[in-house]
C-alpha cells in the first residue's frame, strides 16, 4: 500500500537535509543532491516504520499536512 508523507527538504552550503512531517519520532535524510536528501529520507522512513510500526505513521491519512511554510522567528541571546 502506498502512503505519501510531505517531506522537508532543505539546501545548505555543504549538502541537502530532508525530514518528514507528520511522523512520530525523529527521520532525517541527507545527501549532496536534492535527490540523494530524498531518496536517503525514504529509506529511513520505511526502516522507521517497520522497526517502531504503522503507528508512527499520521493516525488520520485522511487530514495530511497540506502545506509548509518556513518563517522567521527572532529570540534574544546572551
Amino acid at each position: 500500500m502506498y502512503r505519501p508523507v510531505k517531506v522537508v527538504v532543505e539546501h545548505h552550503a555543504d549538502g541537502y537535509v530532508a525530514y518528514p512531517l507528520g511522523l512520530k519520532g525523529v527521520v532525517v535524510g541527507q545527501g549532496t543532491t536534492y535527490a540523494e536528501a530524498l531518496q536517503d529520507v525514504e529509506s529511513a522512513i520505511q526502516f522507521h516504520v517497520e522497526t517502531f510500526g504503522e503507528d508512527v505513521l499520521d493516525p488520520n491519512p485522511d487530514s495530511p499536512v497540506l502545506e509548509a511554510f518556513v518563517a522567521e522567528a527572532g529570540i534574544q541571546v546572551k
